[in-house]
């Protein structure tokens, strides 16, 4: 496989179709029009359009940046432009939405494997999608049929790009602290109109040229009947700002900066102004927006956008991690260097020869299928939340998703990173320079561990909300299905040394699951809730594994040989890297959570 193929297409074959089941989905009535091979030819296509249109793009991306015109209009290169306009008109943007909105009405797991398709050729340019994909979402969720035409389907089809306005300068994830204000300003067709004023930092896609106008869903504080902002997360409402009105006008935005990034650049990043008189529409300062839903409830509304967006981060540092293992294949492969073992004379062997590079490869290829694998298994759940054919199924797919979702942001970011480490060791000195990719790869993936909610805040959500508020309920469900695997695996003799490390991790993890739903004081469950973030991630990534290895022991049962057998045999052995190399590694994690220790916690400010 040569450095530019983005995917090894049998991968995604394996786990949408023998894993994942993507059949039973298709089956439902929802995705009567879609067929398996259907779904084929839409991942065909996405795989197309990577390789022959993205992956150029990944180093001169990188390499001219945005930039801001004199006439303050932030500018992209024109082959990212180029390359936007080419996957909407494929379809892409269309994917989920229903068909009534001209959308494809595709499942989420369908949906979610050609964004990854697309992140691993270069993760800046498929961003526009996934964020006009969430903010068209969620309007179409919360908003009335009037903004639905005039936001969502130009959206739909590509020729309006759309945001997501939460930070600002003083407030990064601390959206209580929020300064930007909605003033009502009557109704119209759209719906109750407010002016807004205020800043917005570190607004992904928040000023460019590849469409004239871009829809901002903007995080906004209302007064209160009195007048009165009222502190904290009451009153944060949701509005569509647009960045040129229906009449044509120019709404009363401005980007007054360009943030300069360490990696991921193809996509701008902004700092926004609402409401400073730059533009007045209707003489009156601040820009306008219309309310999506009711005052109070913006907060709520937004953590759809921001959830599915969450995902969408662990798929971009599954593929990184990814795109990376494909390079240092292709690299270890080609690469002649040393002798074997033992032998003094004769021709130099590839590195891949060697056992320090084959292990490196091994733990590559562990964390990013491992990562897709978790990704996918999200979006799966998406549909079943979406699409299940019982309430019940509906609504225990949602609580497992949620308890999962921080995981599904911050394993695969913090893992591919590790990854990439280890793709430019391969690579050697060639790995740390400009003339090899994967320097570039580990620069663009490392902004995954910190947007969407840093590795330390989906700690406190996944313990602080999803664990303890929920009471383990989700946990609960979580462990019956783990614990299926384990069955189902017991006995298969090619399988006992992975169960038994399955097993063990897991008995370990409820033990720290205990000491935390026990712990009465929140400061100290919440002392060490990275670390349990990294044991639960580490274990429910190990479970996949198993749950994998599992279908492939099955095809070698029936006598599978050539090319497939290789396949399934080397995700057998991916398997059994990750559960005797990385689940040893939950021990330590929940030792220091069922001890509750402080010793991080309790450290004075004058002691550092």
């Amino acid at each position: 496989m040569s450095a530019s193929s983005v995917i090894n297409r049998r991968d995604i074959d394996f786990l949408l179709r023998d894993w994942l089941n993507i059949g039973a989905v298709l089956d439902r009535p929802h995705f009567s029009a879609h067929s398996t091979d259907s779904i084929d030819a839409i991942i065909t296509l996405a795989q197309d359009l990577a390789e022959r249109e993205l992956v150029p793009l990944l180093r001169p991306s990188d390499i001219e940046e945005p930039s801001m015109g004199v006439d303050g209009q932030v500018r992209v290169l024109p082959g990212v432009s180029r390359a936007v306009q080419l996957l909407s008109e494929a379809g892409l943007f269309a994917s989920v939405f229903d068909e009534a909105l001209g959308g494809l009405q595709l499942p989420h797991s369908v949906y979610f494997a050609t964004l990854g398709i697309l992140m691993s050729a270069t993760i800046a340019t498929p961003s526009f999608m996934l964020l006009t994909v969430g903010n068209a979402r969620l309007i179409v969720s919360f908003g009335n049929a009037a903004q639905i035409a005039a936001f969502v389907q130009p959206q739909i089809a590509g020729k309006t790009m759309g945001t997501m306005c939460l930070s600002e300068p003083q407030a990064g994830s601390s959206l209580s602290d929020i300064r930007t204000r909605a003033a009502a300003d009557g109704e119209d067709a759209l719906g109750e109109r407010y002016r807004i004023t205020g800043n917005k930092m570190w607004i992904s896609g928040g000023d460019h040229d590849v469409t004239a106008n871009i829809v901002h869903l903007v995080l906004a504080k209302v007064p209160d009947s009195s007048g009165r902002i009222v502190e904290g997360t009451k009153g944060i409402s949701l509005f569509i700002v647009p960045k040129v009105l229906p009449d044509g006008s120019h709404n009363d935005i401005i980007t007054v900066a360009l943030n300069h990034k360490m990696g991921y650049r193809g996509l701008p990043n902004c700092a926004l102004n609402f409401g400073e008189g730059h533009h007045e529409p209707a003489g009156r300062a601040g820009a306008v927006g219309w309310l999506v839903g009711k005052v109070g409830e913006g907060l709520s509304q937004m953590f759809q956008m921001m959830n599915e967006a969450r995902i969408s981060v662990g798929m971009g540092g599954a593929m990184l991690a990814y795109r990376g293992y494909l390079m240092s294949l292709d690299y270890a492969r080609n690469r002649r260097q040393g002798r074997a073992v033992g032998v003094k004379n004769g021709a130099p062997v590839a590195i891949i020869e060697h056992a320090d590079v084959k292990r490196m490869l091994l733990a590559q290829k562990a964390y990013a299928e491992g990562a897709l694998a978790l990704v996918l298994y999200s979006a799966r759940l998406l549909d079943e939340q979406n699409t299940a054919e019982t309430e019940q199924a509906r609504q225990s797919a949602e609580e497992f998703l949620a308890l999962l979702t921080p995981v599904a942001k911050s394993w695969p970011a913090e893992w591919a990173q590790q990854s990439l480490d280890l793709a430019i060791q391969i690579h050697g000195g060639a790995g740390y320079t400009r003339d090899f990719d994967v320097e570039q790869l580990y620069r663009d993936n490392r902004l995954n561990a910190i947007h969407e909610g840093t590795t330390g805040i989906q700690a406190l959500d996944l313990v602080g909300r999803k664990l303890r508020r929920d009471e383990g309920k989700a946990y609960g469900q979580l462990r019956a299905r783990v614990h299926a695997t384990c069955e189902a695996v017991r006995g298969r003799s090619r399988l006992i040394p992975d169960h038994d490390a399955l097993d063990l991790a897991w008995c370990q993890l409820d033990d720290a699951v205990a000491a935390l739903l026990a712990e009465s004081e929140e400061r100290r469950a919440l002392a060490n809730a990275t670390s349990f973030l990294f044991a639960f991630g580490h274990a429910v990534v190990g479970w996949l594994w198993v749950d994998q290895a599992l279908a492939c022991d099955r095809a070698l049962d029936s006598g599978i040989t050539g090319s497939e057998y290789s396949f399934r045999a080397g995700k057998l052995r991916a398997c059994r890297y990750f559960v005797e190399t990385e689940l040893p590694k939950v021990s330590s994690w929940v030792r220091l959570v069922s001890s509750m220790t402080d010793v991080a916690a309790a450290m004075p400010n004058d002691q550092f």
